[in-house]
């Protein structure tokens, strides 16, 4: 592409942003839309966040994305935050303003988006949400919010879990979240469920690991969903499918909420073809680590 006084410069802060596939994302989008448009990542060192942040308001940087550990942290240094957001108590995406950066959260919807495109629907569903940090968090909103009809958040400390319960019970009513031990999944039995892994046991390089190993718990699930992509076969979705169950990553996730911030940015629509050609390429990438 063709950089030149008009670019228009969108970009990545935490720390770390070494390692981020949002460039691809972006970068790819740009070229694809043929926007004069460049994403880079940012690294912010602690303490230092909301320094970076009136900086990038006054460079008048397009369009920001937030990774660790920032997501909340950022939340004070920004001029309004969308409801979804405000809920889930994290940010992801900052969009510009004339009076400074509006935070949304594209994670959620786009787990919501990529779950669709791989045919799952959560409306009436039964779910098990496995853990109680803030993925885990977030995904319990975002189920409560689509209408899932019964949600287990299980965690092998239980107060974390009913934390989270609190929280989102407060919000859709009582008994939304059921909190529950980890150790106490044999309770579960007698459904089928949708359960979404949430915990980092199975993350590159500690990928011989699953945070239940019981071939009985898989046994109840219909569909494993790892928010992990790396490796892009976890042992949480080789155990499921052993069970019979379908297994996802957490890569469309990853694709669809750069797909999200990127419309958010730039006041356009990106087309499902498009998404493919993004996905491969993002597929390809990972292959290339292996």
């Amino acid at each position: 592409m063709k950089i030149d006084g008009k670019t228009r410069l969108c970009g990545l802060i935490g720390n770390p942003v070494e390692h981020t596939l949002s460039p691809l994302i972006h970068n790819t989008l740009a070229s694809l839309m043929e926007d004069n448009l460049v994403y880079v990542p940012l690294l912010v060192s602690s303490g230092y966040l909301e320094t970076a942040v009136l900086g990038a308001n006054a460079m008048h940087v397009l369009g920001v994305n937030v990774t660790v550990p920032y997501k909340s942290e950022i939340i004070p240094f920004l001029s309004d935050i969308d409801s979804l957001a405000e809920k889930i108590g994290a940010v992801n995406t900052l969009v510009a303003t004339d009076h400074g950066y509006k935070g949304y959260n594209t994670d959620m919807p786009g787990l919501l988006r990529g779950m669709k495109a791989d045919g799952i629907d959560l409306v009436n569903d039964n779910i098990i949400i496995l853990g109680a940090g803030g993925a885990a968090r977030a995904v319990a909103f975002m189920c409560a919010d689509a209408g899932a009809r019964n949600i287990n958040l299980l965690n092998r400390t239980f107060d974390k879990a009913l934390a989270v319960a609190k929280e989102v019970n407060a919000v859709y009513g009582p008994d939304t979240i059921i909190p529950m031990l980890l150790s106490n999944y044999h309770e579960l039995a007698g459904k089928s469920y949708l359960c979404i892994q949430a915990t980092s046991v199975g993350l590159f390089p500690e990928s011989d690991s699953a945070i239940i190993e019981d071939a009985k718990f898989y046994q109840m699930i219909h569909t494993g969903y790892d928010l992990i992509y790396r490796p892009g076969i976890t042992k949480f979705m080789k155990l499921a499918k052993k069970s019979g169950a379908k297994t996802f990553n957490g890569l469309k996730m990853l694709l669809y909420q750069g797909i999200i911030a990127y419309e958010l940015w730039n006041g356009t629509s990106i087309s499902e073809d498009m998404a493919v050609v993004v996905y491969q390429k993002l597929k390809d990438e990972l292959k290339s680590d292996e």
